[in-house]
């Protein structure tokens, strides 16, 4: 059996939000956070780590024609868009790697904004933004 170190790439994402196709995407990027902090008590050390609410939050760039076709959507503006669930599917099981979905949902947009710098041969906008919910490695 050949060795082949092949590792997942970006050509084999592929994401969606509402239903929609996002073919202009040019990055992704969500984390989910816990707040810790650590609990004294007798002595100068922690006793122990206490955890609280847990935080889904990233950014979603893409070209500023698919920007458009986001602000079209949301009736005007991004922020408009309430509830979506994105989903990302990355692996190419032709290559042998297992597909992988990550699902967030209860997504929304919290900041809008154009940006155009002379030189420029295309635009990106970069959308931040909040979800209720992240299922890794969804099945």
């Amino acid at each position: 059996m050949p060795f082949d170190s092949r590792e997942y790439e970006w050509n084999d994402l592929s994401v969606t939000a509402g239903n929609r196709d996002i073919t202009g995407i040019r990055g992704l990027k969500y984390s989910e956070k816990m707040e810790a902090e650590p609990l004294y008590a007798k002595g100068r050390t922690a006793h122990s780590i206490q955890t609280g609410n847990i935080a889904y939050e990233g950014e979603i760039t893409v070209t500023q024609s698919e920007y458009e076709a986001l602000v079209n959507a949301g009736g005007g503006s991004v922020l408009k868009l309430r509830s979506l669930t994105l989903v990302a599917n990355y692996g190419n099981p032709s290559s042998g790697d297992a597909m992988i979905t990550d699902i967030l949902t209860g997504l929304q947009i919290t900041e809008a904004g154009k940006e155009w710098k002379q030189g420029d041969k295309s635009i990106e906008v970069t959308l931040p933004f909040l979800a209720t919910g992240l299922k890794n490695q969804a099945k």
